[in-house]
């Protein structure tokens, strides 16, 4: 895949672009539907499958306080923009000037004039321009003139257990992730939600209970809800089980939220190199412990579950048959 950053890195007008626009923060199955229809479209076409995304999200210079903790970090998403099948994504820096813009401005300056389209694929709560008045309706109004096709796709739904119905969505997935769901939020992204970050000095304290730990700094990122987890982590490539707490160690009085992650069956010194762990399954929430021993009692039995269970969910399970969180 091609990446081009900022829009002046398109030094001419491309041909025949099957695009699509978005901020795909986390690439979940919506966007990925996104990519695949594109994919159908360019094959007919013969042009390329193009992505025009935004760095940082809009909300961080619109209104900073509303913007959302991010479910990829920039590198991520353009990994899985490719995975998805975009041939060329243009990462367009959010700035007033370009933020501002009428939404028949950016689609006659930016989208049409740039991308040159011959399709353009969106999702139902596809929202441009400024204040977000760009809907699909003006997007069809504005861009038929030029001989573009305009599609926008179906919500894409799963059912879960019980018949829960989940509609996949950024923030459906972060409202998840909040509530410690991580084995639903997989579902909606595709794979595990994953945070990426550096490893930090800690208190020291998992070493002098017997279980070492790697506490994890991964700025913006969306931490999960508190609790205790099984999950993987990644570090250059070396895949190891790991228990992960999260949350504000409850039984020695209560600390800044930490992220804390010890990796089963290993040794070794991990501080400052830089770790990925994919969240598998929520075992149970935080909670203080009368003692240090009991402590220590509970997580032996956490590691030794984790151990026994180690892995992610079986990828091809149906969504019917997924039970739990």
């Amino acid at each position: 895949m091609k990446v081009l950053h900022g829009l002046e890195a398109l030094e001419s007008p491309l041909a025949q672009s099957v695009l699509t626009v978005g901020n795909f923060d986390g690439v979940h199955r919506a966007h990925q539907q996104l990519l695949a229809q594109a994919g159908l479209f360019a094959a007919n076409t013969g042009g390329p499958v193009v992505v025009l995304t935004f760095e940082p999200h809009p909300l961080t210079i619109v209104t900073p306080s509303k913007a959302p903790p991010r479910l990829s970090t920039p590198d991520e998403k353009l990994r899985y923009l490719a995975e998805g099948g975009a041939d060329i994504t243009v990462v367009a820096r959010s700035e007033p000037d370009l933020l501002n813009l009428e939404a028949e401005a950016f689609i006659e300056d930016i989208i049409l004039k740039r991308f040159n389209p011959t399709h353009i694929v969106e999702g139902p709560s596809f929202g441009f321009g400024r204040g977000r008045t760009g809907t699909p309706d003006v997007l069809r109004q504005v861009a038929r003139h030029s001989g573009c096709e305009v599609h926008i796709l179906e919500p894409v739904t799963l059912q879960i257990d019980q018949g829960e119905t989940l509609m996949v969505s950024s923030s459906m997935i972060r409202r998840l992730l909040a509530e410690g769901k991580v084995r639903r939020a997989a579902l909606c992204l595709g794979r595990a939600y994953a945070l990426t970050g550096q490893v930090v000095t800690g208190d020291g304290r998992g070493r002098s209970i017997g279980f070492p730990t790697a506490n994890i700094e991964a700025p913006g990122q969306l931490v999960p809800g508190d609790g205790v987890y099984a999950a993987e982590a990644v570090i250059d490539g070396d895949r190891r089980t790991a228990a992960v707490s999260i949350g504000r160690k409850p039984t020695f009085g209560g600390a800044a939220l930490a992220v804390e992650a010890h990796l089963i069956d290993f040794d070794g010194d991990l501080y400052a190199r830089t770790i990925r762990i994919e969240f598998h399954r929520r075992l149970r929430p935080q909670q203080a412990f009368a003692s240090t021993e009991a402590l220590i009692a509970q997580m032996g039995r956490d590691v030794e579950d984790i151990r026994q269970s180690a892995g992610p969910p079986e990828s091809n399970m149906p969504y019917s048959e997924v039970q739990g969180e």
